[in-house]
């Protein structure tokens, strides 16, 4: 409420403290407290429309190019007077320019034009995290700042009516409270999108027990559903050990029976796909996006606005080269960050006999999408998995045994990335970067004979 203008700095205190004295007084501070009952469970929402979808149906995700346009032009509506800083100003700009097909789509305009949609259509989005406004690494500026008089407006807001709208909060620096509160927030109304962001997706283990006993085991146990997202940033930047991982395998083995979604988008528009789909499809299970950090201005990770007129998201993604699948002599599999790192450096040494398929949903595994991906590359039967992580982390001892065992053909299965570590980064840029262009030379240099 402060971001947004509602109330001053010294009126939200005075809110807080007022709440503390009800609290330690033992009065119930809840507005809306249901009435006991005579010990039956009240559930004040009917769940049942959104637990018969299955995590496997696909949905179409697009949005007319007149809506996108609709959309974009309201939230370009600031207040009279109302000054931006400068690198702000620019990004702005920048999303008319996209809106215009002047300019490929970032990942900031895809997600924002996600929100956006979704609030035209009748949901309400609720993002909450640490710095979930701007967001950490400076790509959302879901709330703007005026630089005479440091108000606040959120351009999102300008879309929906009453509780069918937007909410961002920028939330204290507890990742258990929060990410409780938003799960038990999640199960109330399968009408909003709740999302909970980590500052860096290391730091979602600070709440691991609301995860552990919740998020994963909810409907197992309890059969309460949520439809709530945790976006997760992760990659291999030199950042060390605390700003790397987000600890993609805890999740994969919390993963059975169709209990969640973990996902790894690799494009602007997937990220758009993907977010609209959590709530287009009547299906309520928690989702798992494990999202970028360098990728998020990265000169190669763009899409169009054609991309997000139509489609839906897309478990895996094929090769986007002109490579003669008759050549190829191994397939990359690999998700994320380090699929534009050997993309890059396939393109550098010229090398037309490599084919690179990203997975771009690790849970449920797309075995189906994979074999059609893959079924062209008749005269190879060397299948690569690249991962940044180290060989006990990541997704690797995930996918081993998954792939021989769904897809439709035997392939020599292979490993290239990290060695097994205690740790999921090294704490020294330098030794960082000697590892990733070891890992990418092995991976475009593969040689099964001589794998480690």
């Amino acid at each position: 409420l402060v971001n947004e203008g509602v109330l001053t700095r010294d009126q939200a205190d005075e809110v807080v403290a007022n709440v503390r004295r009800a609290l330690e007084s033992g009065h119930c501070v809840l507005p809306h407290k249901l009435p006991n009952g005579s010990g039956d469970t009240i559930e004040p929402v009917d769940w049942g429309k959104y637990t018969n979808a299955s995590l496997l149906d696909d949905v179409e995700t697009g949005v007319p190019i007149e809506t996108i346009r609709e959309l974009a032009s309201t939230m370009e509506q600031l207040p009279e007077g109302f000054d931006l800083q400068g690198r702000v100003q620019k990004i702005m700009d920048d999303r008319h320019r996209m809106t215009a097909g002047a300019l490929p789509l970032d990942w900031g305009y895809a997600e924002i034009m996600a929100y956006a949609t979704l609030v035209r259509e009748g949901y309400a989005v609720r993002l909450s995290g640490q710095d979930s406004g701007r967001g950490t690494f400076f790509h959302r500026h879901a709330v703007l700042h005026s630089q005479k008089d440091g108000t606040a407006f959120v351009p999102l807001r300008s879309i929906g009516k009453g509780s069918k709208n937007f909410l961002v909060i920028d939330s204290l620096l507890s990742e258990l409270a929060v990410l409780a509160f938003e799960c038990g927030f999640s199960t109330a109304d399968p009408t909003v999108l709740p999302l909970w962001e980590a500052q860096f997706g290391d730091f979602a283990n600070g709440a691991q027990v609301v995860i552990d006993q919740f998020i994963s085991a909810g409907e197992h146990k309890w059969g309460k559903f949520t439809g709530l997202v945790m976006l997760l940033p992760h990659g291999y930047e030199g950042q060390g050990a605390e700003h790397s991982s987000a600890r993609i395998e805890r999740y994969l083995q919390l993963c059975s029976s169709h209990n969640m979604q973990v996902c790894v988008p690799s494009t602007p528009a997937q990220m758009f796909h993907l977010l609209r789909r959590q709530m287009v499809r009547n299906c309520r299970k928690p989702l798992v996006v494990i999202t970028p950090k360098s990728l998020l201005r990265h000169k190669d990770c763009t899409s169009s606005l054609d991309d997000l007129v139509s489609g839906y998201y897309q478990r895996a993604l094929p090769e986007v080269d002109d490579i003669d699948p008759a050549k190829v002599k191994y397939v990359l599999l690999c998700s994320g960050k380090v699929y534009y790192e050997l993309l890059h450096e396939r393109r550098a040494k010229k090398r037309n006999d490599i084919a690179i398929v990203r997975v771009e949903q690790l849970y449920p595994f797309p075995g189906p999408e994979l074999n059609e991906l893959l079924k062209c590359y008749d005269k190879t039967d060397e299948l690569v998995w690249v991962q940044e992580e180290p060989k006990n982390q990541g997704a690797w001892d995930f996918v081993k045994p998954r792939i021989p065992a769904m897809l439709d053909r035997p392939w020599n299965l292979s490993y290239v990335g990290r060695e097994s570590s205690s740790a999921p980064a090294v704490g020294s840029a330098k030794l960082h970067a000697v590892q990733q262009r070891d890992l990418v030379d092995r991976a475009i240099n593969f040689n099964r004979t001589i794998k480690k």
